[in-house]
This record gives structure tokens, C-alpha cells and sequence, in this order.
């Protein structure tokens, strides 16, 4: 079933719970991860609201929280506070009996609609065309599920933002050139920090179904072809941020995520994963300062967390994630009401040609890793 279809499901949230006091829902949820134990996990995500990971069972970046669901054969159901394809790759790894459950189908990504599956068979028969069969696709786990089977299927694999640098690495390995789907910033900080320069990356516009050769670059010399896609919320953290807090605060150390435009990244101090962000802050003198350029429920949660340090957010006025901030406590309460009544609603399920290429494309990944 497609995002499209799925999104035809949405029922309004009844109004009963915009009637319940916080410690009211709060209550129940409890009561109700109680009644379940064993048979109920809830992971979270990093970016969810604080009123969400109260409740997570564990926490953490979208394949390492499949990763657990997988591993875990106790639990019957899933209830995924993430976005969708996270919640789709759960349902991939895991068993056909377990059920992987999204408290809000509208809680989708931005930057994994930026490439369709229909967009992607245009682009790579004229990429073929051009190119020969030299080009290995390869996603950013940040994909649908349908993508992630693309890139399995034609000999390619998964990144992520932790192992990008080994996985382009490898396929170089494989190809002359590859194809990066759907972040171009994280493909273009990838590939620039492995000694690829910026001229020998394009860029594919897949509304124009052109390629974008900023450089002029002869096509012989291509070796990055970069999908037209990104982070709505990395995309917000700017140069001049970087520079109002160097003249304002040049104590500061400016971090950021590789999902940030080149620009920003070739700026900050430091570069990483979520992981990395998250591991650099627990290792931070005390006293010292930090701009973090991610996800702001994430840069909240530091600094309450962390208060030995200075945490801040590079952009002043950054909101936090729209897509996935449409998990609240109101949806995972109705969710976990509902499952409580034998009522399963908004099951992710993946068919079993598209999860066969996918995880092809994840062992790929695992493999290297």
C-alpha cells in the first residue's frame, strides 16, 4: 500500500482526549504498557517530543531502533514513534506474526517523499542511457521502503549517516560511478570528505528529469550523481548563522549534521551522525559551549540533559520537526487505547517482493559494516 493510500486510513483523533489533563494520559499509558509487558514495545526516536520519550522502551536513530524491534521476538506488537519509513523498515526486519504500528500516518519525511519510486525508474533509464551500466544506486535509510528495494535490486545498498564515508567507499567498489538517493547534501559531504570534488558530482532533478552540472563537467569525468533532495529541517541551519555566532559567541563550538548544505558543514567545527552529536556532547569539557545544527527536540533534550555545557541551537528560531512531531501523547494513548480493545489501526505492512529487495539492500549495508 502506498504513503497516498495509507493516508486515505487517517481518522480524526477523538475528541475525548483533548479533554484528559497530561497526567491523566499519562496514567493510562502506563497502566496500559503495564498490561502488555512483554508483548508491547514502543521505540522512540531521537526527534520525538519529551511527552512521547517518557514512554520509549528504547531510543534511538531509525535502523538501530528496527534493529531492536528484530531482535526482539518477544513483543507482538510495535508501536514506532517515528515517521513512516521507519516504521516500514521495522515491519521488513521483523517477523510476519509481530505487527509494527504508527501512532500517526501523517507522521511522514519530507526528504524520503523527495524521491518516489516512479521517479527513481524514469531517472535511471535515462541515467543508463547517458552513463552505460557503470552507475551503483545506493539510499540513505532516510528512504521508502520501495527505494530501499530499488537500490537491492539493482546491486546497490543502504547508507546511513554513521557509515556513508565506508559505504561509498564500497561502491566504488563496485561501480564507476554511483547514484546517491535521496539527500544530496549528505551524498555531496560524503563524497567531498573521500577526495571527490565538488566537480565531479552532478545533480538530478527528477521534477525536470535533467541533469543539474553546475561545473560543466564532462560527462566522462561525473563520478557522484546526487538526487535533488533534503532535510527540511537541516536545510535551515545557514553560513551567516555560523558567522553571527563566531563574531557573538567565537567560544562556541559549532556542530552540525552531514544533512546540512555543504556551505554549513565546510564551516562548523565538527560533522556527524546523531549518534555522533549525541556521543560528542557526553564527551565535552565542562564549561564548554556548543551550537547544534539538528533537530531541535533532540538539541532540547542535550541541554536539559547535559547542563554541565552550554547547548544551544545554531539556529535561534529553529522549530522542531512538523513531520515527526505529528506523534503526540494524544495519538499514542488513542493507539495504545485502541490496541488495548483488540483494535489494530494503522498497521505498516510491506509486501514481501519489496522487503526482499530492500533487506537485500540492508545486509548489503550490514555486511560492510
Amino acid at each position: 500500500m502506498s504513503i497516498l493510500e495509507e493516508l486515505k486510513r487517517v481518522e480524526r483523533l477523538p475528541k475525548e482526549y483533548l479533554k484528559m489533563t497530561m497526567s491523566e494520559k499519562e496514567q493510562r499509558i502506563k497502566e496500559i504498557k503495564q498490561k502488555f509487558g512483554d508483548k508491547l514495545l514502543i521505540p522512540g526516536h531521537h526527534y520525538q517530543r519529551d511527552e512521547v520519550i517518557q514512554f520509549a522502551d528504547v531510543t534511538g536513530d531509525s535502523l538501530q531502533l528496527a534493529q531492536v524491534a528484530q531482535q526482539n521476538q518477544s513483543a507482538e506488537f510495535i508501536v514506532f514513534c517515528g515517521v513512516h519509513f521507519m516504521a516500514e523498515t521495522a515491519d521488513m526486519l521483523t517477523n510476519h506474526k509481530q505487527k509494527v504500528i504508527l501512532p500517526d500516518l501523517r507522521a511522514g519525511c519530507s526528504m524520503a517523499d523527495m524521491a518516489t519510486i516512479t521517479q527513481t525508474e524514469k531517472a535511471w533509464e535515462k541515467l543508463i542511457n547517458l552513463f552505460d551500466e557503470t552507475i551503483l544506486p545506493i539510499t540513505y535509510v532516510n528512504s521508502t521502503a520501495a527505494i530501499k528495494a530499488f537500490c537491492g535490486e539493482h546491486g546497490g545498498a543502504t547508507v546511513t549517516s554513521s557509515n556513508a564515508k565506508k559505504m561509498v567507499e564500497w561502491a566504488f567498489t563496485q561501480k564507476q560511478r554511483l547514484l546517491f538517493l535521496p539527500d544530496q547534501h549528505l551524498g555531496r559531504n560524503t563524497a567531498y570528505d573521500l577526495g571527490i570534488s565538488l566537480h565531479e558530482m552532478v545533480v538530478w532533478d527528477p521534477l525536470e528529469e535533467v541533469i543539474v552540472n553546475e561545473y560543466q563537467t564532462p560527462l566522462q569525468d561525473v563520478k557522484v550523481i546526487l538526487w535533488k533532495g533534503h532535510c527540511s529541517v537541516h536545510e535551515k541551519f545557514t553560513v551567516g548563522q555560523i558567522e553571527d555566532l563566531r563574531k557573538h559567541r567565537p567560544e562556541m563550538n559549532i556542530l552540525v549534521h552531514p544533512e546540512c548544505t555543504y556551505e554549513v558543514v565546510q564551516k562548523a567545527d565538527l560533522n556527524g551522525s546523531t549518534h555522533f552529536i549525541i556521543e560528542t556532547i557526553k564527551k565535552a569539557p565542562k564549561g564548554s559551549a556548543w551550537a547544534i545544527g539538528t533537530e531541535m527536540n533532540l538539541v532540547s533534550r542535550l541541554a536539559k540533559t547535559f547542563k554541565e555545557v552550554e547547548i544551544i541551537s545554531l539556529n535561534a528560531t529553529m522549530c522542531a520537526c512538523l513531520t515527526m512531531n505529528r506523534i503526540d501523547i494524544d495519538h499514542l494513548l488513542w493507539t495504545l487505547e485502541d490496541l488495548e480493545k483488540g483494535n489494530l489501526r494503522n498497521v505498516i505492512t510491506v509486501d514481501e517482493r519489496t522487503t526482499a529487495f530492500a533487506n537485500l539492500a540492508l545486509e548489503r549495508m550490514l555486511k560492510q559494516s
